[in-house]
């Protein structure tokens, strides 16, 4: 089973909520980024998401496997959408499992702050007015961050002073 996907259609997220249910799992944690409607002041109508797909996926799952390292869970699954996407749908999605429920929201973070960061995903807004724009990404990179040369997990909410709103922002690509 893939930990990791980049879906250039809707997923069944029950599907992915199947793959978290261990018998050792005292509960899940879900994050879902979703497209919202408007993004600096600006009225959105829809985006698209494009990727370098190998290394997003090879990425993603790199991310997936450190997060099952790093912290006492017992599964995770990621999924970020690719294509043509309408204000509501789901862009980004991240569940964990785990006995207890602090590792469970502490790997939901990691992954979904590392994903921004290093998975190779553009996004290209639509605006109400017709007009349309690729979403600059100053943060993304492919290269390991400073973080990853020690094992601890603590938040990087300091990584995060450019959200609006959502906690899934700070690559551009994830602005919705």
């Amino acid at each position: 089973m893939s930990r990791f996907r980049m879906a250039s259609a809707p997923v069944d997220l029950n599907v992915l909520r199947e793959d978290l249910h261990l018998a050792e799992a005292g509960g899940f944690c879900t994050f879902e980024g979703w497209v919202r409607n408007r993004n600096e002041g600006r009225p959105v109508d829809g985006l698209e998401y494009e990727s370098y797909e190998a290394l997003a996926q090879l990425e993603g799952e790199r991310i997936v496997a450190e997060a099952l390292e790093r912290f006492e869970i017992s599964q995770a699954v990621a999924m970020h959408r690719t294509g043509s996407l309408k204000v509501g749908d789901v862009a980004v999605w991240i569940g964990v499992s785990a006995p207890h429920r602090d590792a469970a929201f502490r790997a939901c973070r990691y992954i979904i702050d590392e994903i921004k960061h290093r998975v190779p995903v553009w996004k290209k807004e639509h605006y109400l007015d017709g007009d349309a724009e690729w979403v600059a990404c100053h943060h993304c990179q492919t290269a390991p961050r400073a973080s990853e040369a020690g094992t601890h997990d603590h938040d990087h909410d300091h990584d995060h002073d450019h959200d609006h709103g959502h906690d899934h922002g700070s690559c551009g690509h994830h602005h919705h």
